[in-house]
């Protein structure tokens, strides 16, 4: 028998006592409604929704005790010790899918097994949302009298879900009480935010922002109010990059009106003038991606189905198709044989380099497929890998889908987005960068980037080969490099990948400078080298710090020290972003956020961090938060906003990397690439300068399935995202409100809208 949307079935038969039984109920019911009328207050009827994609979802309602969610003077710990305390101020609502129950309990083996029919049901189910709704989204739609709550109530599980669970619910309820209530208090507590998260406008000492520090970052920025989201409706873009859109590098209407391209002005950012608010389409055949460290060995051929590197380069084992599979020897143009070996070449060639203890964030110039980057977490090193989108097809889209850190960027005409001195060694294998040309322009902003006493790998034909062409670069380079005053520490070649490599190392002081024949490269008039968004590249050399308290001056500790100590250069004369001595500041955000990742995200919050490998953190402040996840296999983006305080140098010295960014455009990643992403007070601020919606279509576009958004921020931002998350079918995990302050989780699903939105300026 067919089923009307709204139909329900309880197997119970049917008979005319049960019909006379049923009126004598409702005429009681209907009564009992008149006397509560008339004796108190009415609580309004709520309309809430819920995504049929979310039918398997078990609902866990629980009444918290308020004071458990307080700060008791500034002890997160103290909350433990409250007990026994009546007043329920606070009722959370928790939901946590069948499935995700299931990932934790699930070894990594089961679930590669598992994720083709994991995800083939869960297109079919997404396929009959489709045929349900005008939107693309099929809902179902019910009435519940949620009778009265406390007004600082979030809600997170429809009452519907709620009532249709009850029963279900209510067996176990006893069993399940102690143990989900820990959970959920551990999870409150630690959303609870503490003062140190209260960010002062104090501009003293390194904290100005980037925005400032730059001199041609956009001037004029869109306000927008509130946006009702609960009516949003998605289409999917229709452009000529299709599943793979970026924005800000597929603005084919700009690029066509580039003046030249000499200089890779079409490789470089032109973000359209109004961000775009379509949800880009998931490629035909896509599985839910290889988990680490399996992928950086083989990925899902249909998640980014390109064959043209493995027909260039396949004899350079930089990748193969394998069937349903694209394979990675793990090998490069200059290392064939295996990216370990050259890696250890490279030791071995100077072992001062020390990969994992001197050297630990490094910068990979044109890295193809990062398979340097990739093999160097086995050496305790994180490399911060860029290639252009150009003819060498989704090179860093394959990076990401192997969860190697990497982003689509190009040396152009424009500094890169990071600061200076910050970089313990460049490389750079046979990057096709010509370094020699216009006074050096390219080589100098990666003299920029490095930390004095840093090393620049070069990996090039130039270096060990004879001909005419290569004779004439290394002779063009040996003078550019000496008038920088770099020293050739030495030139070595590997034998069995038959290649050389030169290393070079950057002066600690500025006596070389000083003491040139010429000026030439000439020494920079400004002296602001941390300047880094949309500014124009300069050919001058910065002076390197040589006060005992300057950033540069000193080398970091050794990793994994140089994670929890504050940098030296941090002062106690010096506001932190929180309001405090600055060193005070760095200890405390590194603790709260321990805090936190121990006793919430680890374990109370439904994820399988087994899953979980490449991490932004949207907010990154001090990097904190990528600290104290620091034991787990997962590398993580911090993103400093470049309207922000100006931390990112703290997050490099503390041995992790990251970027600058303006949340009101896109980011130069390709789509599907993030497994979790971070949000911390970002958002309330973001609307106040774009279209939230474009950010969380951004947010919907670089997010997996099945990925995560975390979101900390207040009440109102909260209850706006939670808003848009809903309309875009994502599953809502948790939410937590009190007072002015949020928390919130949801999980990305693979729905997408059948309506079509053309983005004329992505048009080939």
């Amino acid at each position: 028998m067919a089923l009307g949307k709204y139909s329900r079935v309880d197997g119970r038969k049917s008979s005319n006592y049960c019909s006379t039984l049923t009126v004598v109920v409702f005429v009681a019911v209907c009564l009992a409604g008149v006397w509560m009328l008339m004796s108190s207050s009415v609580v309004p009827i709520q309309d809430m929704e819920l995504s049929t994609d979310e039918t398997t979802t078990s609902g866990v309602v629980q009444d918290l005790n308020g004071k458990n969610f307080e700060d008791t003077s500034g002890d997160i710990n103290a909350v433990d010790r409250e007990t026994n305390v009546e007043s329920q101020e606070l009722t959370t609502q928790v939901t946590e899918t069948t499935e995700d129950k299931t990932e934790n309990e699930s070894n990594p083996e089961k679930e590669e097994n598992d994720e083709v029919k994991s995800e083939e049901l869960e297109s079919k189910s997404n396929l009959s949302d489709d045929s349900n709704s005008e939107d693309g989204g099929g809902e179902a739609k019910s009435e519940e009298n949620t009778g009265e709550t406390d007004q600082t109530t979030t809600s997170t599980t429809p009452d519907s879900e709620v009532a249709e669970n009850k029963d279900e619910n209510s067996n176990q309820e006893n069993i399940e009480d102690n143990g989900q209530e820990k959970n959920s208090n551990e999870v409150f507590k630690a959303a609870s935010q503490s003062e140190i998260l209260n960010e002062t406008t104090t501009q003293n000492g390194p904290w100005s922002t980037q925005a400032a520090e730059s001199e041609n970052e956009k001037q004029s920025q869109k306000t927008t109010s509130f946006i009702d989201s609960s009516n949003s409706k998605w289409k999917l873009c229709n452009v000529t990059a299709g599943p793979d859109y970026i924005p800000c590098l597929d603005n084919i209407k700009a690029i066509r009106k580039l003046p030249s391209t000499n200089h890779y002005e079409h490789r470089e950012r032109h973000c359209p003038d109004e961000p775009p608010t379509c949800l880009v389409p998931l490629p035909e055949g896509y599985r839910k991606s290889v988990s680490w460290p399996k992928s950086r060995e083989q990925i899902w051929y249909y998640n980014v189905p390109h064959t043209k590197l493995a027909e260039v380069k396949g004899h350079q084992n930089w990748v193969k198709v394998t069937g349903d599979h694209l394979t990675f020897p793990g090998g490069g143009t200059q290392f064939k044989n295996g990216a370990l070996h050259y890696i250890d070449f490279l030791q071995n060639s100077f072992p001062e380099i020390a990969w994992g203890k001197q050297t630990r964030v490094i910068l990979d110039v044109g890295c193809g497929v990062a398979s340097f980057g990739g093999f160097l977490f086995e050496r305790d090193v994180l490399a911060m890998s860029f290639a252009p989108k150009d003819e060498h097809e989704a090179q860093v889209q394959f990076a990401l889908e192997r969860g190697i850190p990497a982003i689509s960027a190009v040396m152009g005409t424009k500094r890169l987005p990071y600061p200076s001195k910050v970089f313990d060694l460049i490389h750079c294998a046979r990057c096709r960068v010509p370094w020699h040309v216009e006074g050096g322009k390219l080589l100098l902003e990666l003299n920029r980037l490095l930390r004095p006493g840093g090393f620049f790998v070069w990996s090039a034909t130039p270096v060990y080969r004879k001909n005419e062409e290569d004779s004439g670069i290394w002779k063009a380079m040996s003078r550019l490099t000496k008038s920088m005053c770099w020293e050739l520490m030495v030139i070595k070649k590997d034998k069995l990948n038959e290649v050389g490599a030169a290393i070079y190392r950057k002066p600690i002081t500025n006596d070389c400078y000083e003491n040139r024949p010429k000026n030439d490269p000439p020494l920079c008039d400004d002296d602001t080298p941390d300047a880094a968004w949309n500014v124009p590249l300069q050919a001058c050399i910065h002076k390197v710090a040589v006060s005992a308290s300057e950033r540069g001056s000193k080398w970091p500790a050794k990793w994994p020290k140089r994670l929890e100590k504050a940098p030296y250069w941090l002062k106690s004369s010096q506001v932190g972003v929180y309001g405090k001595p600055a060193p005070e500041d760095f200890t405390n955000d590194y603790e709260h956020w321990k805090q936190i990742v121990s006793s919430s995200y680890t374990n109370s919050l439904g994820i399988n961090w087994s899953s979980v490998r490449n991490v932004m953190d949207m907010k990154a402040v001090y990097g904190g938060f990528a600290a104290a996840l620091k034991d787990m296999k997962v590398w993580v983006m911090n993103i400093v906003p470049i309207n922000s305080p100006d931390t990112l140098p703290i997050i490099y010295e503390r041995g992790l990397i990251g970027m600058y960014h303006d949340w009101c455009e896109s980011f130069s990643a390709y789509p599907r690439t993030y497994d979790l992403i971070h949000a911390d007070n970002l958002f309330s601020d973001i609307k106040k300068r774009c279209n939230i919606k474009a950010v969380i279509a951004e947010v919907d576009r670089i997010l997996r399935p099945e990925g995560r958004l975390i979101v900390r921020d207040d009440v109102d931002t909260i209850a706006e995202v939670e808003s848009l998350a809903k309309s875009l079918h994502w599953k809502i995990q948790m939410t937590y409100s009190k007072d002015e302050e949020g928390f919130l989780c949801v999980k990305k699903t693979v729905w997408r809208p059948v309506e079509i939105e053309t983005i004329m300026s992505a048009i080939a």
